[in-house]
């Protein structure tokens, strides 16, 4: 009875766990997107690949797991750039990436 106990309280962690990365993800997605939009280069590979993962202190104390997303995008079609979207939770933390362009006046 315990043993089954345990077991079904460890998959629903690791479920509620895939579905907090799958959230992260999709919002990196979101604000990588939105970046290269406002820097005006083209979005490449239109996804977020999973680059490191470890606990940290949010800014309320808390801890979080914070995720870092690679990306790439391309400032005239025939070059690659990579580019980093670091997330504390659904909150985005950093981006590095591409900057936008000034305006010529």
């Amino acid at each position: 009875m315990l043993t089954e106990l345990l077991t079904m309280l460890g998959a629903t962690a690791l479920v509620a766990f895939w579905f907090a990365g799958r959230a992260a993800a999709e919002a990196a997605v979101q604000h990588g997107r939105d970046a290269c939009a406002r820097a005006g280069v083209q979005w490449l590979d239109q996804s977020v690949h999973l680059v490191a993962m470890r606990l940290r202190r949010g800014a309320d104390g808390w801890l979080a797991v914070e995720r870092h997303y690679g990306f790439e995008f391309s400032l005239d079609g025939d070059d690659r750039h990579a580019g980093r979207i670091v997330m504390q939770g659904r909150r985005l933390h950093a981006l590095l990436g591409p900057a936008p362009r000034a305006e010529v006046t």
